[in-house]
Order: C-alpha cells, then sequence, then structure tokens
C-alpha cells in the first residue's frame, strides 16, 4: 500500500463500521461477507475520487487525498452507496466518515504520522453511522459545500477543542445523536450504587474531586433504577453484588439500564473477577460498558478516565478480566 503518496497538505478519509460487534453476532458467518463488499463500496469511491488506501485494518480504512474536495467526493459517494445496497437479513450497515485537512509527516516506509492523523482518527470516532464529520480546516478548504456547524468538541488526547462540522448530503440522513465527543466538554452526571454506604461515599467524593457531578446514590438495584429513570445520568457505576441476596443483583440493573436506557453508559464493579458475570455483561452491544475490579478505584487518575471512557461509547475492561476472558472469547 506504499505507492506515489501526496506530501504537503493533504486531507485524511477515515472510515469505521459501527456496532461491527452486534452484526459479527447477528450476521455470523456472513458477516466476513459483508465486511469485504463494504470495503469495496469504499474503497471504489475513494479510487474513483483520486484517494490512496494508506491502510485498512478490521472494519477501519484510511484514504489520503490531494484536494479536500476530492475526499468529500468519495465520503459523499461511499455513504450513498451504502445506503442503497441490501444487506442480509435486512440488517444497516452505517458507516462513520471523519475528514480532516493537515500536514502529516510521510516516513520512508511511505506511512503517515503526526498529530493530524491522530486527529483525523478522533474526528471519525466521535461521528454516527451515516454521519460525514468534518474538521474546521478540512471545511475552510472547500468552496460552497453544505455544512451544519457541530460546535467544538474536546478529543481524547488532544490539547484544545476541535470545532467540527458535519456535511449536508442530499439524499442521505442529516439527523443524528450527539457526537459521542460531546460530553467530554461538559460535567459528567454520575449515578451510583453500592450497598456499602462508606465505599459508596468514598467513590462518590473521589468522583466530586475528579469534575464529575454525582446525581444520585443507591444503595441497592430498585433504589437505582429509579435514579437512573429519575436524573438520566451520563453514566450508572454498579456493585455487582447486591442486596437483598448479594449475587447479581446490581448486574440485573445493569442489564435493565442497559435496555431501557440505551444513553446512559454502565461502569460495573467487582471484589474479584467473576467471568460468568463478566460474559454476561459484554453480551451484545459493547458501547459504553465497562467492568473494573474495586481495587482500581484507589488510583484516582486511572479511575476518572475509566469512567470518561464508558461515558464516551467505549469499552473498558479490567486487566485482569481481559486475561480471564482470553480463552473464552
Amino acid at each position: 500500500m506504499g505507492g506515489d503518496r501526496p506530501t504537503g497538505t493533504v486531507t485524511l478519509l477515515f472510515t469505521d463500521l459501527e456496532a461491527s460487534t452486534r452484526l459479527v453476532q447477528r450476521l455470523g458467518e456472513e458477516y466476513g461477507d459483508v465486511l469485504a463488499r463494504m470495503r469495496r463500496v469504499i474503497r471504489d469511491a475513494a479510487s474513483t475520487a483520486g484517494g490512496s488506501l494508506v491502510d485498512a485494518r478490521g472494519d477501519e480504512t484510511f484514504f489520503v487525498f490531494e484536494e479536500a474536495a476530492k475526499a468529500v467526493a468519495a465520503a459523499v459517494s461511499a455513504q450513498h452507496a451504502l445506503a442503497a445496497a441490501e444487506w442480509p437479513g435486512g440488517e444497516e450497515v452505517r458507516v462513520r466518515i471523519g475528514v480532516h485537512t493537515g500536514q502529516p509527516s510521510l516516513t520512508r516506509e511511505r506511512d503517515y504520522v503526526g498529530v493530524d492523523v491522530h486527529r483525523a482518527v478522533r474526528i471519525c470516532n466521535a461521528g454516527h453511522g451515516g454521519q460525514i464529520v468534518l474538521s474546521e480546516q478540512a471545511r475552510a478548504a472547500l468552496d460552497g459545500v453544505p455544512t451544519v456547524d457541530l460546535g467544538a468538541h474536546r478529543l481524547a488526547g488532544l490539547a484544545e477543542p476541535e470545532r467540527l462540522y458535519q456535511l449536508t448530503v442530499p439524499g442521505l440522513p442529516d439527523a443524528f445523536p450527539p457526537l459521542r465527543a460531546e460530553r467530554e466538554l461538559q460535567q459528567l452526571r454520575v449515578a451510583l450504587a453500592d450497598d456499602s454506604v462508606l465505599l459508596r461515599e468514598g467513590i462518590a467524593r473521589l468522583l466530586g474531586d475528579a469534575g464529575f457531578e454525582v446525581v444520585a446514590q443507591a444503595g441497592d438495584g430498585e433504589a437505582l433504577l429509579r435514579a437512573v429513570a429519575e436524573t438520566v445520568p451520563d453514566v450508572a457505576i454498579v456493585d455487582i453484588r447486591m442486596p437483598p441476596t448479594h449475587t447479581d443483583e446490581g448486574l440485573q440493573a445493569a442489564a435493565r439500564i442497559r435496555a431501557e436506557h440505551p444513553d446512559v453508559a454502565v461502569l460495573v464493579l467487582s471484589q474479584h473477577v467473576e467471568e460468568e458475570y463478566a460474559l454476561e455483561l459484554l453480551a451484545g452491544n459493547r458501547d459504553g460498558v465497562g467492568y473494573l475490579l474495586k481495587d482500581r478505584v484507589g488510583d484516582v487518575e486511572e479511575f476518572a478516565a475509566a469512567v470518561r471512557r464508558v461515558a464516551a461509547g467505549g469499552l473498558v475492561l479490567d486487566q485482569e478480566v481481559k486475561e480471564r476472558l482470553a480463552p473464552a472469547e
């Protein structure tokens, strides 16, 4: 994938398949064919518009263009083709696309490196399936392309907020949820459940010191469910074992929250790695879900980062959990 690649000011285009885990589970062996077809659609659109393929891994692709207008043409063509295609089982294959214009460095191995590459990746990850998100630099390089100003957003790993825009495309959806990075600019709201008052208050104090707003506390699963319905937090932090039986009440509450309040992320805490419970929690959609051992709470910076990652739609797994589940996954 080396070849002749443009240098200087270029436009980077990243794509990422939304809800790929769900598609794998629903489509089974057909998922491989769907992934290959999706890649062909995107590659054909990029090639026709003059783009060069830089990398393709899993359900992500990376292209570079000499001009922003060509990158946008490729993005629009790809989204139209993906929307018009019929997929197995009536599934929707929705791809998020991020476009950024910058000046990345080109290594001897013909790879692009630098903060502009990271910025383009983060812009793509902030979007939703079917959406085309542009950086302010990419928009400035275009002439008269209709966009919607999405405001400034803090993207993971970048020091300053980025102003982002949504490309408006006739014939394609134009209404999307808030960007997945949006909540990072706000004070995240947390509902906390643990039957130990001392532990619960300690975690609440740590979260408050780290900049979170603890909007509700509960001592059992039912109280947590009521609190979530009333306050609609960004994240629910739940102890697995809670009254009355101290077995899996917290896990049951977490499952109900995910089903009844899909916009509320869930982070489950456990005293020990409980593989069966971990697998149950991770079944289905893994966006905005986490499983940590309570020992990690003592590292405030690590714990706060985990809460933020889950709130942004990410998956957080304790290292011990990963190691124990590796043979099962």
